[in-house]
């Protein structure tokens, strides 16, 4: 990286380049992940499953405003992942003119399968780390995605067999 910016102007604009270059890494990691494990969805429908996964029954206007989309390429969204078996679309009981979508089972067992090739390639990643550098990287990361309103990802040996679907992965 190109020496350290002075100032609190260069010191934002040097962690937002490092910041960018990581997001380039991460977004490769993703887009491998799910070619890998799911060549039928686009990231866009991916990450909405995932949300689907993580919250559970959501009404389409959420689910737009949660993946800053318009609601019209929301409902595109969902009916394709509808088509393909990987989402529903449900009655609320409790108000009948309003439905809500959830992931079906396979839509979970597709986010579990992703997330876990996703946590492998990472993981990989991580260990050519020195370990001082991995203390730092997550002390970093967890302030970033705490500023950015971003929940955690539960530990491995808190996600059980059932639920390895990336809970906590709000987006990706």
């Amino acid at each position: 990286m190109p020496a350290h910016g002075t100032g609190p102007a260069g010191e934002v604009d040097e962690v937002a380049r490092a910041v960018l270059t990581a997001s380039r890494l991460l977004l490769a990691v993703s887009a491998r992940s799910l070619a890998e494990v799911e060549e039928r969805l686009t990231l866009p429908q991916f990450r909405m499953l995932v949300v689907l996964s993580t919250r559970g029954a959501t009404k389409l206007v959420v689910l737009a405003e949660l993946l800053q989309v318009a609601p019209s390429t929301a409902m595109r969204m969902v009916d394709r992942l509808i088509a393909a078996g990987l989402a529903d679309r449900r009655i609320n009981p409790d108000n009948r003119r309003e439905t809500r979508l959830t992931p079906t089972e396979e839509g979970r067992r597709v986010v579990g399968r992703v997330m876990a090739r996703r946590r492998e390639e990472v993981t990989g990643i991580v260990r050519r780390l020195a370990p001082e550098q991995r203390a730092s990287l997550v002390e970093a990361l967890t302030a970033f995605t705490e500023a950015g309103g971003e929940p955690p990802v539960p530990p491995l040996a808190q996600v059980t067999p059932a639920r390895r679907t990336g809970a906590g992965d709000r987006t990706t």
